[in-house]
C-alpha cells in the first residue's frame, strides 16, 4: 500500500511549517517553561489558528476546514518537529471536534486562537490525574465516567504539578460535580476521541524524533576528536543509523493509523496503538542516542537538545505508554497466550 498525502492536508502542514520555521525557535520553547514569556507562545498559537490549524477537524458548517484524520499526521509531525509548547493534540485532534459536534459557543474563540483549550480523557471520577496545559488553559475538556464535559477556567480549581517537561504546564484539576457543559457520552464517543489523541501524539513524537536527529547530525559533523569529526566514527554512525531507521519505521505506521481512522477501518484501534508503540519507542531511542552522541553537553539545560528530549519522554508516556498499547494489540490479535522469548 502506498500512502500519498492529499493536497489539502499537505498545504495545511506546509503553511504551519513555514510559520514555525520563521517564528518558533528554542527561545520560544523556553518561554513556555515556568518563568518564561508565555504571551509569545500564545501569540504564535493565534497565528497558527489563523492559518487553520485549530480548525483542522472542525466541519465547514461550524467554521472549520472540514478535513479528516488523514490531515493529522503531516500537521502534527510539523508541530512536533517545532517543539512549540502548546496543546496541539488536545485541541486539534480531541477537543475542538467535540466542541463543534456539541455546538459549543466558545468554539469561535478557540478557532481564532484567543482561548487556549486542553483536554484529558483520564477518568476524573476515579481520581485527579494531571492535565496537560491546565495551568494555562482557559477551557478544559474533562472526562467523568463515560461523559465528556467542557469547563471554563473559572469553574475549576487547579494545582500545578512538576513535570519532566515544564513547558507542558501540568496541573491537577478539581471540577464541581454536575458542572460544565455536556459534550459527549458513551463508549463510542470516548473511544473515537481517545484514538484521535493517540494518533496526534504519535505524530508529535515522530516530529520530535526528526528534530533531535537533525540536531545530532549537525553536532557530530562539527564536533571533532583526534582531528576528525566524531560523526566519522563507526560507533556514532551505527547508533544514528538505528535511530533514523526506528523513526522511518514509525512514520508510515502513524500515516496508516490516520488513514484507518478516516476510513472507518475495523482495525483502526489496533493500527493506532501500533503507531503509538513505534513512535514512542523511536522517540525514546532517538533521545537516548542524541544525548550519547552529544557527550557531556547533551546533559545540560543550556543546550537546546533537552527541550525536545524531555517533551519526547513526556509524550511517550502520555495517551497510554508503549506497554499499555502493546498489551492492547496482543489482546486484539489473540496473542496474550503466546510465550515471549
Amino acid at each position: 500500500m502506498r500512502f500519498v498525502t492529499a493536497e489539502t492536508d499537505a498545504a495545511l502542514a506546509a503553511a504551519a511549517e513555514g510559520l514555525l520555521a520563521k517564528e518558533a525557535g528554542p527561545d520560544e520553547i523556553r518561554d513556555g517553561w515556568p518563568g518564561g514569556r508565555t504571551e509569545r507562545v500564545d501569540d504564535l498559537w493565534r497565528k497558527l489558528a489563523e492559518a487553520g490549524v485549530t480548525a483542522t477537524l472542525v466541519p465547514e458548517s461550524a467554521g472549520g476546514l472540514g478535513l479528516d484524520e488523514n490531515a493529522l499526521p503531516p500537521l502534527l509531525t510539523v508541530l512536533g518537529r517545532s517543539g512549540l509548547p502548546v496543546p496541539a493534540a488536545e485541541t486539534v485532534a480531541v477537543a475542538a471536534p467535540l466542541l463543534a459536534a456539541a455546538g459549543a459557543p466558545s468554539l469561535d474563540a478557540v478557532l481564532a486562537g484567543r482561548t487556549l483549550l486542553t483536554a484529558s480523557l483520564a477518568d476524573h471520577a476515579s481520581g485527579n490525574p494531571p492535565v496537560p496545559f491546565a495551568a494555562r488553559a482557559g477551557l478544559l475538556v474533562l472526562r467523568s465516567g463515560d461523559k465528556l464535559r467542557l469547563y471554563e477556567r473559572e469553574e475549576v480549581s487547579t494545582e500545578p504539578v512538576g513535570a519532566v517537561d515544564g513547558s507542558r504546564a501540568l496541573a491537577r484539576v478539581t471540577a464541581p460535580a454536575g458542572g460544565g457543559r455536556p459534550l459527549a457520552e458513551g463508549p463510542e464517543a470516548l473511544d473515537a476521541a481517545r484514538r484521535r489523541g493517540v494518533l496526534a501524539t504519535s505524530a508529535l513524537l515522530v516530529g520530535l524524533a526528526e528534530r533531535m536527529i537533525g540536531l545530532t547530525v549537525g553536532h557530530v559533523k562539527e564536533r571533532r576528536q583526534f582531528g576528525v569529526p566524531v560523526g566519522s566514527f563507526q560507533a556514532v554512525k551505527h547508533a544514528l543509523a538505528d535511530a533514523v531507521l526506528a523513526t522511518r519505521f514509525a512514520r508510515p505506521a502513524v500515516w496508516a493509523a490516520g488513514w484507518a481512522q478516516a476510513t472507518g477501518d475495523p482495525e483502526a484501534a489496533v493500527r493506532t496503538s501500533m503507531a503509538k508503540v513505534l513512535a514512542s519507542d523511536a522517540a525514546r531511542l532517538v533521545a537516548r542516542t542524541a544525548i550519547q552522541c552529544h557527550g557531556a553537553i547533551g546533559y545540560t539545560t543550556e543546550y537546546d537538545l533537552h527541550l525536545y528530549a524531555k517533551r519526547a519522554w513526556a509524550l511517550a508516556a502520555d495517551w497510554g505508554g508503549p506497554a499499555e498499547h502493546r498489551d492492547f494489540v496482543a489482546r486484539e490479535l489473540d496473542l496474550t497466550g503466546v510465550e515471549r522469548t
